[in-house]
């Protein structure tokens, strides 16, 4: 996400950056490009204006002008200014009434908002321990009751049935007493979408709103939609009393553009992002984090807080005391090593979480290759028991055996055996208590890999 923002925005600052004084005139030029980068990312004309006056107003100030490296100073008002078009802090969602907290999913056709329903199910179960149900009124499309079924069994979410002969008031009724009788702590209902913004659609929506009352009422949105994902939103917040607004399809989205308009011409904080297809891939939206990350600044506490949550405690615990007890790194660890970077999502998912990305030459990025995993994997597969604790043992024959047991090239098995060696020696660099040592061994080891 953001990347030509960030692309655009890092080569404009960089230039000041090393400029001894600002003037004027430096400042002027340099804005007008962030001014082109911002709208080239599909940011709203007005968000523009309003943002590049700020930005002047603080360029401009004592406190840049008399800073020692005013270069670095301005990128400060740069990323402070971005923060509060995206809404200064993260906004929880408002839970604190008698259970059921009901919360309604507003939105067009093809937003991802059933997919939505269910990813906010699970975060709500797993990261904040409450017991959710979920329902649809959507009783145009059969499918969508189906496929929020679906995914509420694979998740073990409560889900209310519903069928397309019933109206959707009854239908959220219904399993509001539902979930009160099961002590359910949250509901979460679904709404029919539309493929345009209709008066028979908001008639209905705004008829449903009325009869539940819900605690939160959400807007989800397409953010590869650009700036019309903002006055899709402004619609939908003109018909009903939005409290916050759902980003889906960001990890398919370069420019960024509906982050950075939509709090701004709704005044609806954005509450979560969609990074992903899966149900695990919606964080909470850190309005300071994304700035970050747009200035290619990485975001290491999200990036921290999805370690914690999705890494494996007690093999990492496992490994640890293994390698203290002096015994080696085999194949089964490399392995995985790498089924937990699979599970968050692979290396793509993690590099725009990494300061210093937007320095890597872009032909190098476009080169990660999150199906080498799934290769790397497979070929650790293809080994025996013994030749995954013995690497040494994997010669001439072995290797091809290895390499056609799985479908790859013998340069692939021997790419697996030489990561596995700079690992190990990581490894022992770390069993010797040095830091820096280690440090300086994950640096070698880097440029020793390809990416």
């Amino acid at each position: 996400m953001f990347d030509n923002l960030t692309d655009r925005l890092s080569g404009t600052l960089k230039k000041l950056k090393g400029q001894g004084r600002l003037t004027e005139s430096n400042i002027k030029e340099a804005l007008r490009e962030v001014r082109m980068a911002l709208l080239e990312a599909d940011v709203a004309l007005p968000v523009v204006t309003d943002f590049i006056e700020r930005v002047k107003e603080g360029a401009l100030g004592q406190e840049v002008q008399n800073s020692l490296s005013p270069g670095q100073a301005l990128i400060k008002v740069v990323q402070a200014e971005l923060v509060k078009v995206m809404g200064e802090a993260n906004e929880e969602l408002n839970l604190k009434t008698n259970p059921p907290a009901v919360v309604l999913m507003a939105g067009l056709q093809g937003a991802g908002k059933t997919t939505t329903v269910a990813k906010l199910g699970r975060y709500l179960k797993h990261q904040k321990k409450k017991k959710v149900g979920v329902v649809s009124a959507d009783i145009y499309r059969p499918a969508a009751i189906k496929q929020l079924q679906t995914l509420a069994d694979d998740l073990e979410l409560v889900f209310f049935d519903s069928d397309a002969s019933e109206k959707p008031v009854d239908i959220a009724n219904r399993a509001i007493d539902g979930a009160r009788r099961q002590f359910l702590d949250v509901l979460i209902v679904d709404t029919a979408g539309r493929l345009h913004i209709d008066d028979e659609m908001m008639g209905e929506i705004k008829e449903l709103h009325g009869a539940i009352n819900p605690i939160e009422t959400l807007f989800v949105v397409d953010s590869m939609t650009g700036q019309d994902a903002a006055n899709t939103a402004k619609a939908f917040h003109d018909a009903l009393p939005l409290t916050g607004v759902i980003l889906t399809k960001a990890d398919g989205d370069a420019r960024g553009g509906a982050a950075l308009s939509i709090r701004h011409i709704t005044g609806k904080p954005i509450k979560f992002i969609g990074m992903g297809e899966k149900t695990d891939a919606l964080e909470p939206f850190y309005p300071d984090r994304i700035a970050s990350r747009i200035l290619g600044m990485g975001d290491m506490l999200s990036l921290i807080e999805e370690i914690e949550q999705k890494a494996d405690k007690k093999k990492a615990d496992k490994l640890a005391k293994k390698i203290k007890k002096g015994k080696s790194f085999d194949l089964d660890d490399l392995k995985d090593q790498l089924l937990q970077m699979q599970n968050m999502g692979g290396v793509g998912a993690m590099m725009d979480k990494l300061p210093g990305m937007n320095e890597v030459p872009k032909d190098m990025k476009d080169k990660v290759d999150d199906k080498a995993l799934a290769r790397q994997i497979a070929v650790i597969n293809s080994m025996t028991k013994q030749e995954r604790r013995f690497p040494d043992l994997i010669k001439g024959n072995r290797k091809k055996r290895i390499a056609a047991g799985c479908g790859q090239e013998l340069q692939d098995v021997n790419r697996i055996l030489k990561q596995h060696k700079m690992m190990q020696k990581m490894m022992k660099r770390f069993t010797k208590g040095n830091m820096a040592n280690m440090m300086r061994g994950m640096k070698s080891n880097m440029r020793g890999m390809r990416m």
